[in-house]
Order: structure tokens, then sequence, then C-alpha cells
């Protein structure tokens, strides 16, 4: 029996973890908890993201801006995260309409892609 989602994993290219922090942590404002040790060596960061976490993890060799894979982070007032991302330079791509929620999409400095949506 599957109980839940205990964490997502993305990456970025070796040796590009400060600016990772520098976006996911400075401008998204998510916290970086605390790698096990026997982890630590093979690079990355992770974060909370409510109660789950996100795994960055680097790779190189990928290109990211190639694929549909993405999280989406649930979030209040996505008007006001438009315009954080657009104030620190992040282009945002308008989604396809869903019932009963507002959305958009953006690609992280790395070529992630990234949604944020709101319930409506």
């Amino acid at each position: 029996m599957i109980l839940g989602l205990h964490h997502a994993q993305i990456t970025i290219p070796k040796g590009a973890e400060q600016e990772g922090k520098a976006f996911y942590c400075g401008i998204l404002g998510l916290p970086e908890i605390e790698k096990p040790d026997p982890l630590i060596s093979r690079g990355g960061f992770w974060l909370k993201v409510g109660d789950k976490d996100v795994h960055v993890g680097t790779e190189d060799g990928f290109e990211r801006t190639a694929t549909k894979a993405h999280l989406a982070y649930l979030v209040n007032d996505i008007e006001a995260w438009k315009k954080v991302l657009e104030e620190n330079n992040v282009t945002i791509i308008d989604s396809a309409p869903i019932p009963n929620f507002e959305r958009f999409e953006f690609r992280d400095p790395f070529g992630n892609r990234v949604e944020m949506i709101e319930e409506i």
C-alpha cells in the first residue's frame, strides 16, 4: 500500500548549488533542510515545501527545457507570486485554464519547468 508522497526531486547542473539556493531559498523563500551526512558528497540541497521535501540534486548532460516534467507549488495570492517572479526577471508562461484553479508556469534559472497554482 502506498501511503503518500515523501519527496520529489529536480536537478540542476553540477556546481550550481549557490545559484539554486539563491533562487529557491532567496526568491521563492523555501527553507533549506539538512541532508543526511552520507548524501552530502553527492551535491545538491534539500528544501521543505509544506509537509513535503523537494530534493535538488545535481546532474549534467540533461536538457531541462525539453521536458514537461515539473513541480506545481500550491500558493495563495497567485498574483503576488507573479509579481515577485517578474520583478526577478522570470518570464511568466500562461497555462491552459482548468476549473477551480488559477495557474501559471515559468522556468527556473536552470530550465526546470515550474507551476504556481491557486485554488479559487
